[in-house]
């Protein structure tokens, strides 16, 4: 610097007039590394760490027991003594005139429920003889029995209960819940999925991330064996050899992240290390030799025909003990258009026993207060019956205008039935309750306000709820 330079930055003003632009850039330099948008450092980015809810959440984790293929709920959950007097006649068509039916027509005969209902508990709720075990917990239970739907069909119905949408494409509700508050476990994903039984019609569909980043879709987990296919190494790769080439992979990224400052590439490298660390919790998470044989027997675990399913119900609470944030459990199908009887007397002996064990063991463990626990099919089945063959006993269609739904813990108002459906179960009487209102009491228990869970894509904000949603107040505690 001449003389002549240092003369003219003798006052403050001239200074920062010849050197502010080295400040300015300085300055915008310190706050972009804060935000991990220089190439200074890479971050620690991680998109699934725990993140604050809106407001004090009522549960921190949900099981959301998905059965798919809608379940009766008049031969399960509300029982219709007055089709006893409608046996075996077609209802009029004053009553079935604006029906959205997918098989039968409105002059189908009415079929009357052969299940024997009881009261349980203190509330006296009433549950079928195919449900003694989940029957047992009525008095935890709030009995959801004027839910209804716009779809009535099953890939859109299931669509919609996951994801607020009847057409496939958007984030699903575990998705959304990952987004929102990201998980408490640093070595297992934050949204998982465990499957019996034939699978839903709506596949990966039920658990997609749509449009939201695909660190947030549900992982499938297997019930035996391996939890996720290929998370062992292959023959001669050892450990050593497998972090070698996890830290070239790693310094490979760094670079580039150096190169482009993509908080993108910082988040991939979280990816590959929360893959390496599920290498050690999965295996841990699916061996059952430290749990007492009294708590296997219980689920039904190594018994037939509740194992697989038994086995994903222990899994869901050693999950939620370890900190993930969205076990979805799904069984099918309960597409039940002929021998009813006979195929709910299946899946219930498959699935009563493992449900009733799990509600048990959280709330014998302080867990269900803070786990929110749900059963729910995509729709329910109507009051006239379904003769697909001669030589074969009755099933119930499809019936999106009412239907039941039920939650326990997780802050929810138990031992209750909310809503009512006329007198044979066709419609709803009292209290509608819409997919959207219970997506958004869903996430209210989680500690998120549905309308503010947003993410813009294409131009517009969207979120689970769509543009419906209220809260079932009834339901919350």
């Amino acid at each position: 610097m001449t003389f002549d330079d240092f003369a003219r930055i003798q006052t403050r003003r001239d200074f920062f007039r010849y050197v502010g632009g080295g400040l300015e850039t300085i300055a915008i330099a310190h706050l972009l590394a804060e935000e991990g948008r220089t190439a200074v450092e890479t971050p620690a980015v991680n998109p699934l760490a725990p993140k604050d809810p809106h407001f004090a959440p009522k549960a921190k984790n949900v099981i959301f027991l998905f059965m798919a293929g809608a379940p009766s709920q008049i031969d399960l959950y509300d029982p219709k003594p007055e089709l006893r007097k409608w046996h075996g006649k077609p209802l009029p068509p004053s009553l079935t005139k604006d029906l959205k039916l997918a098989f039968v027509k409105p002059t189908a005969k009415v079929m009357a429920s052969a299940r024997r209902f009881t009261p349980h508990g203190r509330s006296g709720l009433e549950f079928s003889d195919y449900l003694p075990r989940i029957g047992e917990n009525a008095d935890e239970i709030c009995m959801l029995r004027s839910m209804h739907t716009e779809a009535f069909n099953h890939h859109p119905g299931q669509s919609l209960l996951m994801s607020g949408s009847p057409l496939p494409g958007r984030p699903t509700i575990g998705a959304w819940a990952a987004y929102g508050l990201g998980s408490e476990s640093q070595d297992l994903p934050a949204f998982v999925v465990l499957s019996s039984g034939r699978g839903a019609s709506g596949g990966s569909s039920n658990w997609s991330s749509g449009f939201l980043p695909s660190t947030y879709q549900g992982v499938v987990f297997r019930s035996s064996g391996e939890p996720i296919p290929y998370l062992a190494n292959p023959p001669g790769v050892t450990p050593p050899t497998q972090r070698a080439r996890l830290d070239a992979i790693r310094k490979l990224n760094e670079q580039r992240y150096h190169d482009t400052g993509d908080l993108e590439i910082a988040s991939r490298i979280q990816s590959y290390e929360l893959a390496y660390r599920m290498q050690t919790s999965g295996p841990e998470l699916t061996d059952f030799s430290g749990e007492q044989q009294q708590t296997l027997d219980s689920y039904g675990v190594g018994k037939e025909p509740t194992h697989p399913y038994a086995t994903n119900c222990l899994l869901a609470r050693r999950m939620v003990e370890r900190g993930v944030r969205f076990m979805m459990l799904v069984h099918a199908s309960w597409d039940d258009h002929q021998e009813i009887d006979k195929r709910l007397a299946k899946n219930c002996a498959i699935t009563d026993q493992p449900i009733g064990a799990l509600l048990d063991d959280l709330k014998q463990r302080g867990l269900l207060d803070e786990t929110l626990v749900v059963w729910a099919g995509e729709f329910g089945r109507t009051p006239m019956g379904q003769l697909e063959r001669i030589d074969e006993p009755f099933g119930r269609d499809h019936h999106p205008n009412c239907f039941t739904i039920w939650a326990a813990g997780g802050g929810v108002k138990g031992g209750q039935v909310i809503g009512k459906t006329d007198e044979i179960g066709l419609n709803i009487a009292e209290d509608p309750i819409h997919i959207h209102d219970l997506q958004a009491t869903l996430l209210r228990q989680l500690g998120l306000e549905h309308t503010r869970l947003v993410y813009r894509h294409m131009g517009r904000d969207f979120r689970l709820t769509d543009v419906g949603g209220n809260i079932i107040e009834k339901m919350v505690a």
